[in-house]
């Protein structure tokens, strides 16, 4: 990792004493530092060689140092500076503009069903990609979940649409079509139609392809008609979706949480045996009548509840 004024890398223990070495002949003042091999100070440019391998030179003679004597005489190669280009070469499609769509509930018993789409552009992406934005499903804390989901905020500064059905709601839809590929259409096409007022700009939306019959495209609505729409596979490899699915994931922890709150109940995520052990006790204390208020009816897990009470 490199700019102008920060550089870190790792070298072996014999790199790390042949920089030292040229360092102190320099001038350089050295120190002690917590972890580190030695700390060296010269003109407001600072070098920390700690003792996992890791350099780290911060300061305004970092290019200088690391251009003219790091690189040619320690590592025997020229790469400050090209790392940007590298990644902007390697990253092109995914620094175009263009908007994710990406899902989170469907396959929890209780709370909610949320869609999100979010729209990324390079200045965006670059920030999202250093933040470690990826694929919702690959974060397992909640804590971290919601933290990352705040920081994306930030960075997309309000260019990100979300739709959100509830128990009640979903259900309604649900006994009307009898099909959830339907309701997911309608569900991503009504966030990037939400999206496409925020960002009239937008011409491009990616989204995973959970039907072999194009149910996104099947929904668009009008200004979503005027976009090119893809619906691939593993979508969530896309950095726009990807901070759609962490977005959706977040806001429907949170939903979950209140939801849990206002029935005096923790509720618990996915399908388990513990849903069936919350459901029941839902079931019990307010009637069955709560599940509609609660989850997701269709489900099988309904049926296990009830026939165990």
């Amino acid at each position: 990792m490199s700019s102008d004024n920060l550089y870190v890398n790792k070298l072996t223990d014999e790199q790390i004493h042949k920089l030292e070495k040229h360092l102190r002949a320099q001038g350089w003042e050295f120190s002690d530092l917590n972890y580190a091999h030695w700390k060296a100070i010269l003109n407001k440019t600072n070098v920390s060689a700690y003792k996992s391998g890791k350099l780290c030179i911060q300061g305004k003679g970092t290019k200088e140092l690391v251009q003219y004597f790091i690189e040619p005489e320690i590592l025997g190669e020229a790469r400050f500076g090209y790392e940007e280009e590298l990644f902007e070469s390697e990253n092109a499609d995914q620094l175009k503009p263009h908007c994710g769509i990406d899902e989170s509930g469907k396959g929890d018993f209780f709370g909610p069903l949320v869609i999100t789409c979010a729209y990324t552009d390079a200045r965006s992406a670059k920030t999202l990609f250093k933040l470690g934005v990826t694929d919702s499903k690959k974060i397992k804390s909640d804590k971290k979940m919601c933290a990352l989901a705040s920081e994306i905020k930030k960075v997309i500064v309000g260019q990100y649409a979300t739709v959100a059905l509830g128990p009640e709601a979903y259900n309604r839809f649900y006994k009307k079509e009898k099909n959830l590929n339907t309701m997911l259409g309608w569900g991503h096409a009504r966030s990037l139609e939400n999206l496409l007022q925020k960002v009239p700009s937008c011409t491009m939306a990616i989204s995973d392809q959970f039907s072999k019959t194009g149910s996104v495209t099947k929904a668009l609505m009008e200004k979503g008609k005027q976009v090119e729409l893809i619906e691939r596979t593993k979508a969530e490899e896309d950095i726009a979706v990807a901070a759609a699915s962490i977005l959706a994931r977040a806001e429907f922890v949170q939903r979950l949480d209140h939801m849990g709150k206002e029935f005096g109940i923790e509720l618990p995520k996915g399908a388990s045996p513990k849903v069936i052990e919350t459901g029941i006790k839902l079931v019990t204390q307010h009637g069955v009548e709560v599940l509609e208020k609660v989850s997701k009816t269709h489900f099988k897990t309904r049926l296990d509840i009830l026939n165990k009470i």
